[in-house]
């Protein structure tokens, strides 16, 4: 990060600090402000630094919820995990764009998901590797029920 003014305080510097942040990666206003809070910039600048980057359409919650959620499911990850890191980083509401997604995808994500860490083998009657692979894709935020469609899916598909 290029060496901002010295002469200048953290408040004076607020909008130039937030927009460099926003152009590395889209953040949540949450992060954002939490950011700017450890670079020692008052409460008041921050809240109208903010407030300006969003009437300008530079900061958007929405959108980051957006970008994280693809993100997200492109890493593997299932709804429980994603909701919850959204959540981490200040946003309550579940994006719309989930909400579009049916459990049926979510489901072929988790066989997906047990396929490329694990391959597609039957284990059905070895209750040990049956319970690391659920509780593997159980830690990446599919739901009990996506966990046991994906191991169940894969049985059928042997048989």
């Amino acid at each position: 990060m290029a060496n901002l003014d010295k002469k200048r305080s953290p408040d004076e510097q607020a909008p130039e600090i937030a927009l460099r942040l926003l152009a590395r990666r889209e953040h949540s206003r949450f992060e954002l402000a939490m950011k700017l809070r450890q670079r020692r910039v008052q409460d008041r600048v921050i809240e109208q630094v903010l407030d300006d980057f969003e009437e300008k359409g530079w900061l958007s919650d929405d959108r980051f919820a957006e970008v994280f959620m693809r993100q997200r499911i492109d890493a593997g990850y299932g709804p429980l995990k994603i909701l919850a890191d959204l959540q981490q980083r200040g946003i309550y509401r579940t994006p719309d764009a989930m909400t579009a997604i049916p459990e049926s995808r979510w489901v072929t994500r988790a066989i997906e998901v047990r396929e490329r860490r694990f391959g597609l083998t039957d284990v059905s009657g070895d209750w040990t590797e049956r319970q690391r692979q659920g509780g593997f894709l159980a830690r990446r935020g599919f739901s009990g029920d996506q966990v046991e469609q994906a191991l169940e899916a894969v049985r059928a598909s042997e048989e």
